[in-house]
This record gives structure tokens, sequence and C-alpha cells, in this order.
């Protein structure tokens, strides 16, 4: 399956945005921007709490592919400038909900071993790794580096 149009560009976006360590800021407007309908607010989550748990180095059983995959569909979901700008009322977040379905779908075994590893830790621990503290720069703080 090829990827949603438009998309290409933002995978070399999310490749600097992660060598340069700038995923906290990237975190912290997803969570502003946040959807609140149902499955995909539990999809960017998701999406969220893996991208959380690889900065603070607490889980990295994911490849680099798949990790940028994922960055780059998180920065699509942010961006105003897209396919369809979001300030179009009524269909500005269509090409947003197709491109997190097609980021879904591409990492979908990614995503299942992640799930797998969350159910597997005790819930105060994955308390503590995927909290957003109250700034981006508190974040960046809390790296591990491996």
């Amino acid at each position: 399956m090829s990827a949603p149009w438009n998309f290409a560009r933002f995978l070399p976006l999310a490749e600097r945005l992660l060598s340069r360590g700038r995923l906290p800021a990237l975190l912290f407007a997803v969570a502003r921007k946040g959807p609140r309908i149902g499955q995909l607010r539990g999809d960017v989550k998701l999406l969220q709490s893996l991208c959380l748990a690889w900065w603070r180095g607490e889980y990295r059983a994911i490849s680099p592919k798949a990790l940028v995959t994922i960055v780059a569909g998180l920065l699509y979901f942010v961006s105003p400038i897209d396919a369809i700008p979001d300030w179009i009322l009524g269909v500005g977040f269509l090409d947003d909900i197709a491109v997190l379905g097609w980021v879904l779908k591409t990492v979908a075994d990614e995503l299942a071993r992640f799930k797998a590893w969350r159910d597997s830790q005790a819930p105060e621990r994955l308390r503590v790794v995927e909290r957003l503290p109250d700034t981006p720069e508190a974040l960046r703080l809390e790296r591990k580096t491996h």
C-alpha cells in the first residue's frame, strides 16, 4: 500500500525532528490539537504513548523506519498546511484521519508489540512512562540515552 499523497514530504521532517531531539515539542503539539472523536482519539494517544516511552528510553523495540513513519504521521496531524487545510470546516481533518489510518495500518505489527509491552507493565510504571509533564523542556530533560 502506497503512502497517502503529500505524506512523503513529512518523512525527512520527521527524521530531522528525531535527530535534533525535538520530539517533545511535537508531543505537546499533538496533545494540544488532540482529536475529540472516539477511536481516532485512542489511536493518537497510542502513538503518543509509544513516542513518550521511546523518548524516555523505556521502550526501544521499534524499527527506526516505523518510528519515523509514526512521527511523520503525527507531524502531518498537527500541521495546519497539509493536503486539506484544517481550517476548512467539515473536511479539514479528513486527510489527517486518512493519513493516521494509513500510518496505523503500516506499523500495525510494531503497535501490537508495543501494546503487548504496555500490557506487561505495572500501572504505576505506565503512569510515569506515559505522563506528559508541564513543558516540552521538562520532557526533554527526562530523556535517557541507551
